[in-house]
C-alpha cells in the first residue's frame, strides 16, 4: 500500500475564527475543534477502469483544488489521504474501521462492502460509477501462451487462480456455470491476489487466471497469456464504482460532493483526452500505455460515466444471488445501498454522458498524440502495414470487445476479415459459416489479405 498525503491551505487568521466548526472526517484526522480536516480515499491504481476516482483524478489533483476552494470559504484546512490497494477487499475493511472515507471497488466487491458496512455498524453507499461495459468484457480469464486449453469447457479439473469476491470471480462462476461446470467442485479454485496469480500463471502452478482489468490485458500485451474465455460472452454489465461511509456523506455533504465533481471532471479530461489520460495513468502505475488504452481509449472496453445507470444498477441485484451461494454474502437491500442524490446535486443542470458505442478498430502510430479509427479490420490492417505502429486494436466480431490485434485470432471470409479475442469464440464462428468458406488464419495472414 501506498500512502501519500496532499494539503490545501486557508489563511491562519480565518482559520482560527471558524476552529470551532471544523472536525476529524476519518481516524486518520485530527481531534475535534481542529482546523485540519483529512479526507481518506481508498483506491485501486492498476485496476485502471477506477482512474476516475483514483489514479488520474489524483494526478490531475482536481479533488485538492475543489477542497481549497471550500478551504477558502469555510475556513478550514482540508488535506487528501490517498491510499493505494490491490483489491477493493482491504479497503471494505479500512472503511468499515472507519478509517477509510471515500473508496472505489468493482461490482461484486461494492456488495461486500454493503453488507460488512451494515454489519459492523458502519453503512456505506454507492454514489458514482467509474468505468463499466455491458456486457462484461472487463473481465477475462486467460491461460499460457503455450497451452493446450481451447474453451471454457477444458478447465474441467484444472488449476484456476482468481480473488474469490472479485468482478472477476463473479465473472467466472457464472460462465462456468454456463460451461455445465459446477464452480465450487468442478474445478480447483485458488484465491490469490492479481499479482500472485498472474506468477502462477507464469510458473505453470495454475492452469488458468480469471481477474479483472487490467491483468488480463497486460499479461497478453506482454506475451504472457492468451485469452480463453472473453467475459463479454456473458452479455451482462460489469462495473466499478465509488462508495461512501453513510457518516462522512451526512456530515460533510460538500466534500462529497466536491468529490463527485472533481470526478466528472476528470471523466471530462479521460474522454477529451485519451491518449494524455493513458499517457499519465501509465507514468503512474507503471503499466504499458498500450494497456491502459485497450482499457480506457477512445473505443476502450471500458465506458467513463459516473452516472448510476439502471441497467447497471440492475445487473447488480443480479450478482447478488451469486456471491450469496459462494456465501460470500446474505441478503443485500441494493436499493437502500445505492444513493443518486449526492451526484444528483453534482450533475444538476449538465448533459448526460452519452451510452456506450459500439467499438470501432483503432491504430495508435509511434510519436502520435491522436489515434486513428477505421470501419472495418481489413482497413486498419492496411493502414498497419509497413507503418510504424505503437499499437493496433480491434473489436471481437461477436461481443465488441477490444483486442490487440496481433493478438486476437482472426477469421477470413470471402473479402472480410474478422478479429476474435479468444480460439474458441472464432472456431464457433467458422462451425456456424462453414458455406461461407470462413477460415482462422494468422495475423501475417490477414495482414496481407487485407492488403
Amino acid at each position: 500500500m501506498r500512502t501519500t498525503r496532499t494539503k490545501a491551505l486557508v489563511p491562519a487568521a480565518l482559520a482560527l475564527l471558524l476552529a470551532p466548526l471544523a472536525t476529524a472526517c476519518s481516524g486518520s484526522a485530527g481531534a475535534a475543534g481542529s482546523t485540519t480536516v483529512t479526507v481518506t480515499v481508498g483506491y485501486q491504481s492498476k485496476t485502471i477502469n477506477t482512474v476516475t476516482a483514483g489514479t488520474l483524478l489524483r494526478s490531475l489533483g482536481y479533488f485538492e483544488e475543489e477542497l481549497a476552494a471550500r478551504g477558502k470559504k469555510d475556513g478550514i484546512t482540508y488535506e487528501v489521504d490517498w491510499q493505494d490497494y490491490a483489491t477493493g477487499a482491504p479497503i471494505t475493511a479500512q472503511m468499515t474501521a472507519g478509517k477509510i472515507d471515500i473508496g472505489s471497488m468493482g461490482d461484486f466487491p461494492l456488495l461486500i462492502n454493503a453488507v460488512r458496512g451494515k454489519e459492523l455498524k458502519q453503512p456505506t453507499h454507492l454514489v458514482s460509477v467509474t468505468g463499466y461495459n455491458l456486457r462484461g468484457g472487463l473481465n477475462t480469464v486467460v491461460t499460457a501462451p503455450d497451452s493446450k486449453l481451447e474453451s471454457l469447457a477444458d478447465l474441467r479439473g484444472k488449476k484456476v487462480s482468481t480473488s474469490v469476491g472479485s468482478a472477476a470471480d463473479g465473472t467466472l462462476v457464472r460462465a462456468l456455470q454456463r460451461a455445465g461446470i459446477d464452480p465450487s467442485g468442478g474445478i480447483e479454485k485458488l484465491n490469490q491476489q492479481p499479482s500472485v496469480g498472474a506468477s502462477a500463471l507464469q510458473a505453470g502452478s495454475v492452469d488458468a487466471l480469471s481477474q479483472f482489468v487490467a491483468w488480463p490485458g497486460q499479461l497478453a500485451y506482454e506475451g504472457r497469456a492468451k485469452a480463453l474465455y472473453d467475459g463479454a460472452e456473458l452479455n451482462l454489465p460489469t462495473f466499478h464504482g465509488v462508495t461512501v461511509r453513510e457518516k462522512f456523506a451526512k456530515e460533510r455533504a460538500g466534500v462529497l460532493d466536491d468529490f463527485l465533481r472533481a470526478q466528472r471532471r476528470a471523466t471530462d479530461h479521460l474522454r477529451a483526452e485519451p491518449v494524455a489520460a493513458a499517457e499519465s495513468v501509465a507514468k503512474e502505475t507503471g503499466l504499458p500505455a498500450e494497456v491502459v488504452y485497450l482499457y480506457n481509449g477512445a473505443n476502450g472496453i471500458a465506458t467513463f460515466d459516473p452516472s448510476l445507470r439502471p441497467e447497471l444498477i440492475d445487473a447488480l441485484k443480479q450478482d447478488v444471488p451469486v456471491l450469496k451461494d459462494a456465501k460470500l454474502v446474505g441478503d443485500v437491500d441494493v436499493d437502500a445501498f445505492v444513493d443518486p442524490e449526492p451526484l444528483a446535486r453534482v450533475a444538476a443542470g449538465t448533459a448526460e454522458y452519452p451510452k456506450a458505442v459500439s467499438a470501432r478498430p483503432e491504430l495508435w502510430l509511434k510519436g502520435q498524440a491522436r489515434t486513428q479509427t477505421f470501419d472495418s479490420p481489413r482497413e486498419l490492417l492496411k493502414a498497419a502495414r509497413g507503418a510504424d505502429v505503437r499499437a493496433a486494436y480491434v473489436p471481437d466480431a461477436v461481443t465488441g470487445t477490444l483486442w490487440f490485434a496481433d493478438k486476437a485470432v482472426w477469421v477470413a471470409e470471402g473479402p472480410e476479415l474478422r478479429a476474435f479475442v479468444t480460439p474458441a469464440g472464432a472456431k464457433a464462428y467458422v462451425a456456424a459459416h462453414q458455406g461461407s468458406g470462413a477460415r482462422i488464419v494468422s495475423f501475417a495472414e490477414a495482414g496481407t489479405l487485407a492488403s
